[in-house]
């Protein structure tokens, strides 16, 4: 059987419905998680041990200045102690979030929010 335009027009409409309100669903639940971050947060509890070159730092940078969380954050090239603090948690790769004096290896927003949802 061939399809019809008609069809196929719907079956597009529907793909596109379908994934509108997916990316709805996830923005919603990335604006909420990011609220409650960032009410956790307190300054100086999150440090992020970067590199120049690495995107999922920059993906990590966006995400928490885009929700308000306040962070720190050092370069490995630029700053020696940074290097010095990240060859000495052996990290494998960046970004490392040392959150209130935890090393977390990559970026996860959940695992953040667990992280400073622990009493301290």
């Amino acid at each position: 059987m061939k399809a019809t335009r008609r069809q196929l027009l719907g079956l597009l409409v529907l793909v596109l419905a379908v994934s509108a309100a997916n990316r709805w669903w996830v923005d919603g639940q990335d604006n909420a998680l990011g609220q409650q971050v960032a009410a956790l947060a307190r300054p100086g509890d999150v440090r992020m041990i970067a590199s120049e070159n690495c995107a999922i730092c920059l993906e990590a940078r966006l995400w928490l200045v885009r929700n308000a969380v306040p962070f720190s954050e050092c370069l490995i090239e630029r700053d020696t102690a940074c290097r010095a603090e990240f060859d000495a948690l052996r990290a494998t790769g960046t970004p490392v979030m040392v959150v209130r004096g935890q090393a977390q290896l990559g970026f996860n927003a959940e695992r953040l929010r667990l992280a400073l949802a622990r009493p301290g």
